[in-house]
Parts: C-alpha cells; structure tokens; sequence
C-alpha cells in the first residue's frame, strides 16, 4: 500500500479543498492503491472500505482520496476521524441490485422504514466522530430506492396526507413496498446515526432515494455548499443539535428539501435544538434539472396528489419537539412554502425564520400547524408552539387556494406567533363560495397545507391561536378574489399594526 502526502501531491489533487480535520491531511490513501478501478464496470466499495480502514488505524486519522473516475459500490462504512475526499471528476455510484448492508433488526413503530434504518445505504455512519465528506465530486445515487414501508404504528390515522385518500392500496402499495422486499437494498445516501463532529462539504448528489442526507441522532454537523437534486427528501435532520447547515441548493420535487424532525426512531423522545439553516436555496424543479441548470417544471404533482414540495420543513416526526431554530437569509423556487408543525407531542419554542423569498409558490407561503396525530407511545400529550417570530418573508405567485395559515386545536392553541414585514402576493380567482367555506379540525390527519381544501381567507387564516403579533404584513392578488383577506375563529389577543386591512 502506497500512501500519498500532502507533500507529494503538492498543488495537483488536493488543491482547493478545505480539510476541516487538519491532522487527517497528514495522511493521504488513494483507493486505487486498495484495488478501486474507476472504470464505471467494477464494484469498488470493497476497496474504498479498506482504504478507510486503513486510514482510521493511524494514530490521528487519514484523508482517504477518491480520484476522478466512476465508482460502483454498495455499502461504504464511514469510520472515526477519517476524511472521505472527492476529487473533481470523481463519482460514487450507487450499484443496482441487492449487496448493500442489512437494516438494523429493531421495531419500526412510530415513524417509517427510512427513518429507522441506516446501514442499508450507500455511505453510512454509525456512532462515528471527527469525520468529513469533502470535494467536488459527485454522489449518483442509480441503485437506491425511494420507497419503504409505512410506520407498522396501529392507528393509522395521520399516517399519510390527506390528499392520497383517493389513492388505491395497490397505488399505495408500489410506494410502500414490505420490510422483506427492502433486504440488500439501499434506500438512501448518507444515513448518519449518533454521530459528532461531522462535516460534508462541496459536492453534489443526484438521485439519492428515499434521503439524500439522514442524520439521526448527530451533534456538530455542518453541511455546507452541497447541491442536491434527489426523487424525494433532501437534507433530513432528526433528533440533532448543534448543526449548521449554509449555502447548500436543494431541489426536491417529490419531498421535502430540507427538515427538521424529532422522531422517536432511536427509541427515546430527543429533541432537536441549536439548528441554523441559512444561505440555501430550495425548489420543486423536475428532477435532475437543477444541477443540469434546465430548471424544468412539467411535473404537476407530487406522490402525495399535491403540487411539488421541496420546501423547508420542521416536521412531520415531531416526538422530541424543538427548539431554537434559526432559518435565514433562504429562497423558494416553485415549491411549497415554510411548514412549522409539530402533531406528535413535542413542544415547537423559539423559531425564528427571516429575510425568506419565495417564487411560484405551490401551496401555502407559510404553514403553522399544531397537530393531534400523537404518533408514539402511550402517554404521547398534545404538544405545543409557542415563540415563533417571523419576518422579512416576501413571496409571490402563490396558489390561491392556500392562504398563509395558522392552525391550533381547541384548547391547545398556537400561542406567542409575530409575523412582522411580510409581502404575500397571490394569484386570486377565490369565489364567494370559498369565502364561505368552514375547514374541518381534522385534528389527527396528517398536517398538510391542503389538509383544510380551500381556505375561507386568500392572505391569512387563523383558528385556534393566542397572543398574535402582526407588525406590516401586506397582501396582493394579481386577479380578482372574492374572499376576504383574513378570516380569524378562535383567536385572542392579537395585535395588529401598519396593516392595512383587517377582517375577521
């Protein structure tokens, strides 16, 4: 075995990428020296596992270096203070057919396959600390799959959004495969379970399956300048703290582009706390077309019969709850709007989302949805938000069917919301037959902007909520809407200023 330092590659293939491990730079291991090919025909996981075994054995780690070539492979298993570097032309290609590793034999009750599984991807990570996926190569995620199977949660209520009613069980079926069907296949691309002290930085990724990016259970993680284009979710971050994701672009037509969760998956409820997002840009283009620049947008409808999702997201897995979520300084390129929500018991506390731009916005511009799903263990309570503070949000050509909406339960309702230098322009053509519309509670569907059909309001609907701060929010259509701009049921103590409607 050959390794290379940073010495003898000098300027050449190393040049430009930043090592956020500095003592792993010491140490250089190429694959090729373990037996990795390139050529786009052989099975290289083997090879590149062995090159990142050999780089854990030193004493302060190693860089393992994947030149410019094509990469089949199944399961590639990260270890501690191992730095993964792809080089410009570089592919990782996820292989078609069964040879990944095995999903964890452990009970799937309260949220999906996916979400409770990570060794049954292409690069994994279990309990692995000080480690980096870096460079400009690319992540092609051919063989993965985007499906699963369902929660195996008995009250199946609010397991799937309500605008699949119409869905038949065999429609169902062909999303939501068995747990025996997903032996030897990889549903995802990173899965990074307990993990600290992470970084992926500077390539992209096509294509991933069910995630692009799981982390469960991770502290310290960035994720910075990556560019995604996936067939469901993006960037998935559950039951974390401490991470900071910055200047990353997402498009996710079929899921959601980037979301905090608070599952119940590692069997405990476990908040996610001291999250910032900003500087990313996420859309619901064609697949495929954001990295190709076409920025396509033929494809109507999402899986779930709604229009494309690729949004930013807190939920729909809200066990553990939130707290302390920045979201900052973020555009939305046709796609659904800002979705708060929390439906399975945890408390949503001091959410801040500002300078947020959104255009061709497919459903609701903004989203607040307290939840009566209870998804969890006996004994799961209704949860709670409160202290949500938004502002600086201007969004244009938005559904019309979708007002922004704020929706509490009765005696459970969203408490301490300001909204504050808001623009929302919709497209009009309510009738007065929507203005008379009186959405049902559906306190334990699945939260969904479209979970209400079309709002009484075209600007603003808000039921069940306390303690309401409106501080200039101005509101346009561009055709004509006979309903009014808000409609308020249930609401108390709210506060409106430099507005220049208001009717309830």
């Amino acid at each position: 075995m050959h390794e290379l330092t940073r010495r003898e590659l000098g300027a050449g293939i190393l040049a430009g990428i930043a090592f956020p491990f500095p003592a792993h730079a010491a140490t250089v291991i190429d694959v090729r020296t373990h037996g990795a090919r390139g050529d786009g025909k052989a099975i290289d996981s083997t090879a590149i596992n062995a090159a990142i075994a050999a780089a854990a054995s030193r004493p302060g780690g190693g860089t393992v270096l994947v030149p410019a070539g094509r990469y089949r492979c199944f399961s590639i298993r990260l270890r501690s203070r191992v730095t993964l570097s792809l080089a410009k032309g570089a592919v990782i290609e996820a292989a078609e057919g069964l040879g990944y590793d095995m999903p964890e034999d452990i009970e799937q009750l309260y949220q999906d396959f996916g979400h409770s599984h990570w060794r049954n991807s292409l690069i994994w990570g279990d309990d692995v600390q000080d480690v980096a996926i870096v460079g400009s190569g690319m992540i092609h995620g051919v063989g993965l799959t985007r499906d699963g199977p369902g929660a195996r949660w008995k009250a199946q209520t609010g397991e799937r959004p309500l605008s699949m009613r119409g869905m038949s069980a065999q429609d169902i079926g062909k999303l939501e495969p068995d747990a025996a069907a997903m032996r030897g296949r990889g549903n995802k691309a990173i899965a990074l379970k307990n993990g600290r002290n992470i970084h992926l930085s500077g390539f992209a990724m096509l294509k991933c399956g069910h995630f692009a990016i799981l982390a469960t259970g991770t502290q310290g993680l960035t994720i910075r300048d990556l560019s995604i284009d996936t067939d469901r979710d993006g960037i998935d971050l559950d039951c974390v703290r401490d991470v900071v994701v910055e200047r990353c672009r997402v498009n996710t037509p079929n899921d959601d582009a980037i979301v905090v969760k608070a599952s119940y998956a590692l069997g405990r409820n476990v908040a996610a706390e001291n999250i910032v997002v900003r500087n990313c840009a996420v859309s619901g283009f064609d697949l495929g077309t954001m990295l190709d620049g076409m920025r396509g947008t033929t494809q109507l409808l999402a899986p779930d019969r709604d229009r494309p999702t690729g949004r930013i997201k807190l939920g729909t897995e809200s066990n553990g709850g939130y707290r302390n979520i920045l979201i900052e300084d973020c555009s939305f390129t046709h796609c659904r709007g800002l979705a708060l929500e929390t439906v399975d018991g945890g408390v949503m506390e001091n959410v801040v989302a500002r300078r947020l731009t959104m255009q061709d916005v497919t459903t609701a511009p903004i989203f607040l949805r307290l939840g009566d799903r209870r998804r969890g263990p006996t004994g799961t309570a209704i949860g709670a938000i409160r202290g949500v503070h938004l502002s600086q949000i201007v969004a244009t050509g938005i559904d019309h069917r979708y007002a922004a909406g704020i929706a509490g339960l009765p005696d459970h309702p969203i408490e301490d919301v300001s909204l504050t230098d808001i623009r929302l322009s919709y497209r009009g053509g309510g009738t007065a037959g929507d203005a008379a519309r009186r959405p049902e509670e559906h306190a334990a569907a699945y939260p969904e902007p479209s979970m209400f059909g079309v709002l009484p309001a075209w600007g603003l609907w808000m039921r069940q909520a306390r303690g309401m701060r409106i501080d200039g929010l101005e509101l346009s259509t561009t055709t004509p809407d006979a309903r009014p701009p808000f409609v308020s049921e249930d609401v108390a103590d709210v506060h409106v200023t430099r507005t220049p409607l208001w009717r309830s």
